[in-house]
């Protein structure tokens, strides 16, 4: 079987030029994304006497009014993608933050969206002796063929590259400042109207230190429930949010590792179902992978590739029929801004080191 290739996609300027590039290059791509999340979106409604396809985008509308006053310079962006797409800019926004716009609504099932594993490695704990860090990004297996890399060099600003999907802003990924970031899903009963989870990471990796991001992340008017992770040379933390509650946890001398769903007991609380066995098992497989040994890329990397829990595993493929595939991969050092990810599982993507040119 021929390796799962990486797109890159290159674009410079200023926001709105950023966004043009993007939408230009992957104009048809962001078109065929949009109409196949909202045709997903229609389907999973429907079955449930939930709301229609114009109330989904209604509800997007409204989290990107939010985002609007939030980021004008990322709204730009957003906005400069979706002009050269030839797609509106409430439209992409809903599409591409659609769990969180989803869960202003209608609340998943246990089962949905079940995939992404975080891996936060301290200093003590890194073979280089350098903060290590990564995650596997999981969702819908239709998403698989619209993973792209976006190699940002914006005029104001430092230089990104990020892992994401066609029309989308930054998802997981590193700054040429060494400050890397991502997510994991979880879901709590207490989703509102505001700032969608890429767009938080859009405006973290755009920090200049996990501090920073840290401060833009807890403090932005969040739509739903997500875990963030943020890393510079420094050190990692792991953020666990929902609108209303941020409970912090630091890498400092011992890894940490998260999947999808709640840990602490004020989002526990608000979750309102048991943790999937999927999740479990993930969680327990990379927590005794990592405190086993120190651990380098290439150790993250098997980790990834682990299939020991069949369709639990941390290794997610389509063919497990549960819902969501691997989708990317990605492993970061800070300290040295060294980068790496593969798109689809991290057993059958090409792996492509993200080289900064400042």
């Amino acid at each position: 079987m021929s390796q799962l290739v990486l797109p890159i996609v290159e674009c410079a300027g200023d926001a709105r030029s950023l966004g043009n590039q993007q939408g230009e290059q992957l104009r048809e791509r962001i078109g065929a994304f949009i109409e196949q999340r909202l045709t997903a979106f229609g389907e999973y409604s429907r079955e449930r006497g939930g709301p229609s396809v114009d109330q989904f985008l209604e509800a997007g509308a409204r989290c990107l009014r939010v985002y609007e006053q939030w980021d004008p310079e990322g709204a730009a962006e957003n906005a400069g993608i979706a002009e050269a797409a030839g797609v509106s800019a409430e439209a992409l926004y809903g599409s591409t933050n659609m769990t969180d716009v989803r869960d202003v609504l209608l609340l998943p099932p246990p089962a949905a969206d079940e995939g992404c594993t975080s891996l936060l490695v301290p200093k003590a704990r890194s073979r280089s002796g350098e903060v290590l860090v990564g995650q596997t990004w999981d969702l819908n297996p239709t998403d698989l063929e619209f993973v792209v890399a976006v190699h940002r060099r914006p005029k104001n600003g430092p230089e990104t590259w990020s892992v994401t999907v066609a029309g989308a802003l930054s998802l997981t990924g590193m700054s040429a400042l060494g400050v890397a970031v991502g997510t994991t899903n979880i879901k709590t009963r207490r989703s509102r109207v505001g700032v969608g989870y890429l767009s938080l990471l859009h405006r973290a990796i755009r920090a200049g230190s996990a501090a920073e991001a840290r401060e833009w992340v807890t403090s932005a008017p969040r739509a739903a429930a997500h875990t963030y992770w943020l890393a510079d040379s420094a050190g990692a933390t792991e953020l666990e949010c929902d609108p209303a509650t941020v409970v912090e946890r630091r890498a400092d001398t011992q890894p940490l590792a998260r999947t999808n769903h709640c840990l602490a007991d004020e989002l526990r609380a608000a979750e309102g179902e048991a943790p999937s066995p999927s999740s479990q098992k993930r969680l327990s497989r990379a927590q005794a992978a990592l405190a086993s040994a120190p651990q380098d890329v290439a150790s993250l990397q098997e980790l990834m590739r682990d299939r020991s829990d069949g369709v639990d595993s941390i290794n997610r493929y389509t063919e497990d029929a549960q819902g969501t595939t691997t989708n990317a991969c990605l492993i970061a050092i800070p300290a040295t801004r060294q980068l790496w990810a593969c798109r689809g599982p991290a057993d059958r993507g090409e792996w492509r080191e993200l080289k900064f040119e400042s």
